[in-house]
Order: structure tokens, then sequence, then C-alpha cells
């Protein structure tokens, strides 16, 4: 399986609802994305999965790759992506779908946490990613409990530089 974690674009820091999960791209971050969307699928990653958290921003992040990368699967919504979850609980999920590949969408501390429990095989640390930064890992067909090997980690500026 191979698993890409991206972490959602630049956010406002207060939505108008005063809720963390109504917070939107600024107009920064929806702009970030259009070069971070070629790059990604300029590096054909064929998903059969994309999966992202219920929040505004995730959903926006989402957006933009789903049509740079043509792809016509099934996009979901999962709490197992919020900010608070457990990277055991998106990885058990994972193993119970078995995508071949799989766009996670998605926040720290989550994304952090699940980096280091791919890499590592623990949560007790986590490997923080940077805004519209993309992490891509190759395991077997039960990440919960395969060994996973990291195979690229790009943050915005190189992925900015890749779509342009």
């Amino acid at each position: 399986m191979r698993i890409h974690l991206l972490r959602h674009s630049d956010a406002e820091e207060i939505s108008p609802s005063g809720l963390d999960e109504d917070r939107r791209l600024t107009d920064g971050g929806l702009a970030r994305m259009k070069p971070v969307s070629r790059a990604i699928s300029r590096l054909a990653p064929e998903f059969d999965l994309v999966l992202h958290s219920p929040f505004v921003r995730a959903r926006q992040t989402a957006e933009p790759v789903i049509a740079a990368c043509r792809f016509r699967g099934a996009v979901e919504v999962t709490r197992n992506l919020v900010p608070s979850a457990e990277p055991d609980e998106v990885l058990h999920e994972l193993s119970t779908r078995k995508p071949k590949s799989v766009l996670l969408v998605s926040h720290e501390p989550l994304l952090g946490r699940l980096f280091a429990r791919l890499l590592l095989g623990g949560t007790r640390t986590a490997i923080p990613m940077k805004k519209a930064s993309l992490a891509i890992f190759e395991t077997g067909s039960n990440p919960a409990m395969d060994f996973a090997e990291l195979r690229a980690y790009l943050p915005p500026r190189v992925l900015e530089d890749l779509g342009r």
C-alpha cells in the first residue's frame, strides 16, 4: 500500500464561527495549492481512495489535488483524520479498506504522529510536517502491522517548484 500524507495549506487563524473545524484556507493557502497540486499530479500517484478530515481546510486542500490528478474514485470524510485522532485509528481504517494507493489530507499533530508511527513504529515522538507538504510511504497491505518505508518527503517549496 502506498500512503500519501498531505498537510492542509495555510488557513485563517480564526473562522467567522469561531470553530476550529470551520477555518478556511487563506487566499495564499489556496494559491499555494495550485502548483502543489500540479506537482502531486506529476508524481502520477494513481490514488484509488482519498480520505480527508471533516475540517473545511482539509477539504479545500484535497479538492485541487483531486482535480489535478483527474481522480474519479472515492473521496470520503473520516473522523480518523481530525487533529486529535490516534495514528492507529487511521491505520486500522486503511487495513480494513486495503487501498493500493491512498491520499490522506489532515492536520498536525496527527500527521506528525502518524509520520513517526509509520517511520519508527511508535507514536511517542512526532515528526511534524509543514503546511502543504507531502510524505509518501510504502507499506504492506496491513499498515497497522507492517513496516513502512519512507519514499519521499516533499516540503511545500519543493512541491511549488515542481508544480510551476
